[in-house]
């Protein structure tokens, strides 16, 4: 198998298990890394058949999962004043980017801090590696990165997630034994391709 198309069944297989792609999305990465040398049908039919394994694995997951109780922890944020973003972008900068654009929709008044983590980060959870949150103040100073910090930690800790942090402003927060069960009806395949 050509190198290229290997990459590409990767990147297929964590978006798909990654739980925020629909089939479009996915096909629309293929675009994006094809090179020569890849086996374009191959590529195409992967996408429904990966989505059709998640359908099936879903069945056997228990009711309430990682990701839910992450969903929850993310709201708890949201309510309390922390724009909290999950699969915001594919890099840091990109995270920080959506970060602005969700505090011009908000009262600025409302908002303490910020809490994301990115595509790079979801990733890294999709293969078992834990989940990095990345946090902060409006104001960016360090005091209030790590008041901001303390609060994301002990939002996680209530929602049942072991959290690993050293309390200062220069390191993200991990939740290093996420097991990544998103749940994600299966769509409708798209007519084109």
């Amino acid at each position: 198998m050509h190198e290229v198309t290997r990459h590409i069944l990767t990147a297929i297989e964590t978006q798909v298990w990654g739980g925020f792609a629909d089939p479009s999305d996915v096909y629309q990465t293929i675009e994006d890394l094809l090179e020569d040398g890849a086996d374009v049908p191959l590529l195409r039919a992967a996408v429904m058949t990966e989505f059709k394994k998640k359908e099936i694995a879903e069945a056997t997951w228990p009711a309430s999962t990682d990701c839910d109780r992450l969903n929850a922890l993310f709201q708890e944020l949201n309510e309390g004043g922390i724009i909290a973003l999950q699969n915001a972008g594919y890099t840091m900068s990109d995270g920080h980017s959506d970060v602005g654009e969700e505090l011009q929709r908000r009262d600025r008044g409302s908002v303490k801090g910020y809490c994301f983590y990115h595509g790079q980060d979801l990733e890294r959870a999709v293969a078992g590696a834990g989940l990095l949150l990345a946090y902060g103040d409006l104001r960016n100073t360090s005091e209030g990165k790590i008041e901001i910090g303390k609060a994301v930690k002990a939002a996680a800790e209530r929602h049942d997630f072991e959290v690993l942090w050293e309390g200062t402003h220069n390191r993200r927060i991990e939740l290093p034994n996420i097991d990544w069960k998103r749940r994600r009806k299966l769509p409708r395949p798209p007519r084109s391709l």
